[in-house]
């Protein structure tokens, strides 16, 4: 990806090594610890208590062995879905909108300047937060205040597991202009049985169609209340 803008923000390098401590913690990124915490402390835009929690993550990344960092991570952020960092998968889930609202974003970023890699959806928060660090302050605040209630559904569910990660993304509220508040979120379904197979054809006798070619009646179910308050902008 590339970025550029002419005034970044006041908080460009927070916003930046913020989405480098969301993304996969690979060799690369432990050997660069030292100088992550140190950004953050020269541009120091984010409270001092805040600071302290990220210097202690940091710490954990840098210090721990590798495969036990790195599976962590994997089962933190890629095998649960209230702690997902794809934004789109908390407000469309699989539904045939994600790829409008993909589309748009995209659209979004290159009239800024900015290209996504191959393998990069542009709802992945790090891609989000690295574009907000090259908007103007003010833009760059309204953008991330559009994805709070989002970024405030996964900090609840990370602070629910007494995650570290929990203050990456209570950071990020903050930049926002937003208190970093925890909401009630919906259990983490069982991995059975959000991978369990759907009853095949929905048992269509028992959902109204009792006889073949009579119409197949829709069905418009309501979200859970945990989902609906996350959806809501």
């Amino acid at each position: 990806m590339s970025f550029f803008s002419p005034s970044p923000p006041k908080a460009a390098r927070t916003l930046r090594v913020l989405a480098h401590l969301l993304r996969y913690p690979d060799a690369e990124f432990r050997a660069h610890t030292g100088e992550l915490q140190a950004e953050l402390h020269k541009e120091a835009a984010l409270p001092a208590a805040r600071l302290a929690e990220l210097d202690a993550l940091l710490k954990h990344l840098g210090s721990r062995p590798a495969l036990e960092v790195e599976s962590d991570y994997v089962e933190l952020f890629d095998r649960g879905r209230r702690t997902a960092l794809h934004l789109f998968e908390h407000v469309h889930g699989d539904s045939r909108d994600r790829g409008p609202a993909m589309i748009d974003l995209i659209q979004t970023y290159e009239k800024a300047g900015l290209y996504l890699g191959p393998s990069e959806l542009p709802d992945y928060l790090p891609v989000v937060l690295e574009f907000a660090s090259t908007q103007p302050p003010q833009q760059a605040r309204e953008f991330m205040g559009e994805i709070a209630h989002i970024v405030r559904a996964i900090f609840s569910a990370l602070a629910g597991r007494h995650s570290p990660y929990a203050s990456v993304l209570a950071a990020v509220l903050e930049l926002a202009g937003e208190k970093a508040e925890a909401v009630a979120v919906a259990p983490e379904p069982e991995m059975d049985e959000s991978w369990a197979e759907p009853e095949v054809f929905g048992g269509c006798s028992t959902e109204g169609q009792a006889k073949p070619g009579q119409p197949q009646p829709i069905h418009i179910l309501r979200k859970s209340p945990s989902t609906s308050q996350g959806a809501q902008a």
